[in-house]
């Protein structure tokens, strides 16, 4: 168990987070599917067999933080300024992921937690559907190029192609995790949650969502 695995996400406040699902639900909604996207990501992320789990937040914890995960603040800056700093405030065999794939899996992080791996000039790539990417690891991140991450545009549909190439241009292996789709749209939601409809995602889909309108 030597990897570190990051979570990095905000605190789930109405007006804050999932603000691209409001339409259709309240911002208040938003916030609630937010918490529960997150609460089954650090659900998850407690069963996997890693050395440290760290959440990355910008805000505050709340009561769906469970014991066993240390809290760390974001810094400031474009989210690809605190990617960068996550990454360097870790030595080791390093792992991120979001708080948007509700439907993660322990089995779809496998690859990337093998210590056979993890050698100093390999990575693990998990684009998304969106054309972003879900995870992102470092076996030796302490020797990274600080322009990893840096500069990096972020949230646009080429953000995981132009990080990919920056892990193959930096000299880095690059192995890539399967594809997933990250929670943005409400159909988006449909989708994550049928991926995963045991989750409380799922679950709070359902109670939000009236049966006629599914």
């Amino acid at each position: 168990m030597t990897t570190t695995l990051l979570v990095i996400a905000k605190e789930p406040v109405p007006g804050r987070v999932k603000t691209r699902l409001t339409p259709p639900f309240t911002p208040a909604e938003a916030a609630l599917l937010a918490e529960a996207a997150l609460a089954d990501t650090l659900r998850t992320v407690l069963t996997l067999p890693v050395r440290r789990r760290v959440l990355v937040l910008e805000g505050r914890p709340g009561p769906w933080l469970p014991p066993g995960i240390d809290v760390v603040p974001q810094c400031a800056g474009g989210l690809d300024e605190r990617l960068a700093a996550a990454f360097e405030s870790c030595t080791g065999p390093t792992l991120l992921v979001g708080m948007d794939t509700p439907q993660l899996t322990p089995a779809l992080l496998a690859p990337a937690l093998d210590p056979v791996e993890q050698h100093g000039r390999c990575a693990w790539f998990g684009p998304a559907d969106d054309g972003g990417f879900w995870a992102l690891g470092l076996a030796a991140p302490e020797c990274a190029p600080p322009d990893l991450i840096r500069g990096v545009p972020m949230s646009v549909p080429e953000t995981g192609a132009v990080q990919r190439r920056r892990l193959l241009d930096a000299g880095l292996t690059v192995r890539d995790l399967p594809s997933l789709r990250d929670v943005d749209s409400a159909a988006d939601a449909e989708y994550v949650a049928s991926a995963a409809p045991d989750g409380q995602f799922a679950a709070t889909l359902r109670r939000l969502t009236p049966v006629g309108a599914r």
